[in-house]
């Protein structure tokens, strides 16, 4: 079975300028690769919609797991998390909440994060903050679930559609069960 394929994102405007050296997405990518997945990037591009538009694209690619670094916070052009939500069709609000409060045990401010997790067609999304520390301690949480998550999304086990009966009122079978009896 192949690996799950990721995408390491940077969205920051200094660091897509080359103001600085972008030290979140190699920390993405060793992260998700220790985690065992393949992955791609970092991609490092300006917040806004720029995130959005790389989304996109790893969605339409499918990618089956993209994370963000960077834009969470509450300054006036960090904006990661509304153009992430554009993309989702379903929220995970338990991923964010709980790399929030993995952080905020070490540092306080780690609560105003506003990053957001969510579902794009096969494509688990999260995003994490910009500090390094951030970064880590996401990973930390993203470790003990990113995996199970994944192959969730992916039908893990469960079917992707659900059995139906032949007609209305005749009993499913699912076969290898004790008491189907196709009798």
């Amino acid at each position: 079975m192949r690996p799950y394929r990721a995408l390491a994102v940077t969205a920051s405007n200094r660091a897509s300028a080359g103001v600085y050296e972008d030290k979140g997405g190699p920390l993405l990518v060793a992260g998700l690769a220790a985690m065992g997945f393949a992955v791609d990037g970092p991609r490092v591009v300006p917040d806004g919609e720029p995130v959005r538009e790389v989304l996109r694209e790893a969605v339409a690619a499918g990618y089956d797991v993209v994370l963000t670094t960077g834009g969470t916070g509450i300054s006036p052009t960090d904006r990661t998390p509304e153009v992430t939500r554009s993309v989702l069709e379903r929220e995970i609000p338990g991923i964010p909440e709980a790399i929030r409060a993995e952080g905020a045990a070490k540092v306080p401010t780690a609560a105003l994060s506003r990053g957001v997790a969510g579902v794009a067609g096969r494509t688990l999304v999260v995003n994490l903050p910009g500090s390094t520390g951030g970064v880590k301690d996401g990973l930390a949480v993203l470790a003990r679930l990113l995996p199970h998550a994944v192959d969730q999304v992916h039908g893990g086990d469960h079917p992707t559609e659900p059995e139906r009966s032949a007609e209305p009122g005749t009993p499913r079978r699912s076969g290898g069960h004790r008491g189907d009896d196709a009798r």
